[in-house]
């Protein structure tokens, strides 16, 4: 399936609110993370922050976030398809004079934006991880894990991980994002998480510049939440809460089947 099959098209970042993008951008840049090339399309301030993997949009005006954004060169089309199977569009400008963008909610209100191209280049592939490691998820608040996964089915249909206890947990391949969808009363909006191999690192960071955080934050088991200054949270991880993922190999289920098999001559 290509990016465009994709209802969504393809991840492109996620999307924030920045009231001082300076501020904001110094924060990220001070994790490790690397300011790319920006195009011209919006005009309010805005600069992108990557690990290489993840990319953070910095939005600084009348922005509604933080979002998830998507490309899909085909937008007017995929726009009138979705407008067709029920979607309600908080925003919609389709026009060929304009930069084609819409915006909806979920159904606990988070925020998804499409745009038709990139704003801004692609991170070098040398691009390392910020201090704060490896992200595994962009995760969302919700009242109802079940129900919420009814509305992001046909948007990303599919299921990564599920989790039932102590609290319900999903994980989807939303167009090349993993997107959590968690019941966590600790979680306050959408956070990003990471899996952080050096906690060293990350208290020489806090140490020298004062950010803001909080050990054993309660949400899954972090070790750690670092607070941006406009409010976004990375929760940092010793492991994936949801574990590793195991697949079992051919050979492992050739050699159980050869010693069941032996056990029943026996």
């Amino acid at each position: 399936m290509s990016d465009q099959d994709h209802l969504l098209g393809r991840f492109l970042e996620f999307s924030i609110h920045t009231p001082d993008i300076i501020d904001s951008l110094g924060f990220y840049k001070l994790l490790g993370f690397q300011e790319l090339e920006i195009g011209e399309v919006w005009s309010h301030k805005y600069a992108v922050v990557s690990d290489g993997e993840l990319n953070i949009g910095l939005h600084d005006g009348k922005f509604e976030g933080p979002a998830l954004t998507f490309v899909h060169q085909d937008l007017a089309r995929q726009a009138r398809s979705m407008a067709d199977h029920g979607f309600d569009f908080r925003y919609l400008q389709l026009d060929e004079d304009v930069f084609n963008e819409l915006g909806f909610l979920d159904r606990d209100k988070n925020m998804i934006t499409m745009i038709e191209a990139r704003t801004f280049s692609p991170a070098d592939e040398d691009t390392d991880n910020s201090l704060c490691g490896s992200c595994f998820e962009i995760s969302l608040p919700v009242k109802d894990a079940v129900r919420a996964a009814r509305f992001w089915a046909p948007l990303a249909p599919e299921l990564l991980r599920l989790r039932e206890e102590p609290t319900t947990h999903m994980r989807f391949n939303a167009a090349g994002m993993s997107l959590g969808l968690s019941e966590s009363i600790a979680l306050d909006g959408p956070s990003l998480c990471f899996r952080c191999d050096d906690k060293d690192a990350i208290w020489t960071a806090i140490a020298q510049h004062g950010f803001k955080f909080k050990e054993f934050p309660g949400f899954e088991g972090s070790f750690m939440a670092l607070q941006a200054p406009e409010g976004t949270m990375l929760y940092l991880f010793k492991e994936d809460f949801l574990g590793e993922l195991y697949e079992v190999a051919e050979t492992d289920e050739m050699e159980e089947e050869s010693e069941e098999e032996s056990g029943e001559e026996e």
